[in-house]
């Protein structure tokens, strides 16, 4: 079974699996979800908890004697797995694979894990975990359902703060939802009057957590005051160019292949694009080839061979992409 995060408390209303995984790279949804169920778990009456953190391939061994052992006390338990990488190795997804198959009456597994790639997904353990309990996916929230979020997060606590109080929070905490909750909890405690967004702006820290990839979602769904704002956030952080770059030119090669498939469409394996379905959409406004001498000139720039400011030249190529040029696209790399 695969579950959402949002899906999670519904489910463990009706009924408590014997073995569940929680992966992602969204600390604050994550956390939440574990706590869910460690929750439910107890009521329940595995009253124990016990945690592994694997960091090293010994550890299974601790984890493969622990399961074996009855609680000190005869208690039903959680035995909690924390993973420093989504990839257990060989005997770290044998264990897991016996004891999701096994189902242990007297045991709740949780399982903890970073962000699982398609590879990871294919993996035996994981195929056990949904067969025989369930499986969490945490992904990072996008712009739209980012604000969303937050107001849902609001009126959970609450809060009744104004539109314009919601779209400054959702600005200044940008992808950090960890942030973004901890603003909230300070608009809370503030008491009531600070709804509106002269308020929040004066409680609110500028908490975005900007990078490569939401620079290169921005480009690619043709947000560029968006665009602009994370490029100017990744310069002042001192992000290496080079990586600002590499984001952007993934960019372009994520256009071009979409382009050149069958429909032209954005489709990838782990969840739609609509970032990329937006700039198919406008591509007969857009020149690849220029877009990519625009990118070659801010190589050159990064490398010292071609004079000029290589964030000025990203910033062109960024609105460029999002077909809002700034200046006449350039003719070759050397101009």
């Amino acid at each position: 079974m695969k579950l959402t995060p949002d899906a999670l408390e519904a489910h463990l209303t009706q009924k408590l699996l014997p073995v569940y995984l929680i992966s992602g790279d969204e600390p604050l949804l994550a956390g939440e979800a574990a706590d869910e169920v460690r929750a439910h778990a107890r009521a329940a009456g595995f009253t124990e908890r016990e945690v592994h953190f694997i960091e090293r391939a010994a550890d299974w061994e601790a984890v493969r004697a622990s399961a074996g052992t009855l609680s000190l006390f005869g208690a039903r338990r959680v035995l909690e797995v924390r993973m420093a990488s989504a990839r257990p190795g060989a005997a770290g997804g044998g264990v897991l694979a016996t004891l999701a198959e096994r189902g242990d009456p007297e045991t709740v597994l949780l399982i903890l894990a970073p962000r699982l790639d398609r590879e990871a997904q294919a993996a035996k353990w994981v195929q056990a975990v949904q067969t025989h309990g369930a499986w969490v996916a945490v992904w990072p929230l996008e712009a739209g359902p980012f604000a969303a979020w937050l107001r849902a997060r609001s009126r959970r606590m609450g809060l009744t703060l104004e539109a314009a109080a919601l779209e400054l929070l959702a600005e200044r905490t940008e992808g950090n939802l960890l942030a973004a909750h901890q603003e909230l909890e300070k608009l809370r405690l503030l008491g009531p009057g600070q709804s509106g967004g002269a308020a929040a702006l004066a409680a609110v820290a500028d908490s975005a957590r900007f990078d490569v990839f939401r620079l290169s979602e921005a480009a690619l769904a043709g947000e560029a005051a968006r665009a602009l704002r994370v490029l100017a956030a990744l310069r002042a952080e001192g992000t290496e160019p080079t990586l600002v770059l590499w984001a952007l030119v993934k960019a372009l090669r994520d256009l071009s292949g979409a382009l050149s498939r069958p429909g032209g469409g954005a489709r990838t394996w782990q969840r739609p694009s609509p970032g990329l379905d937006a700039a198919v959409r406008r591509a007969g406004r857009l020149s690849l080839r220029a877009l990519l001498v625009r990118a070659a000139r801010a190589d050159r720039m990064i490398k010292g061979r071609l004079r000029g400011d290589p964030w000025d030249e990203m910033a062109l190529l960024a609105a460029d992409l999002c077909a809002r040029p700034a200046l006449p696209a350039p003719r070759s790399m050397v101009k």
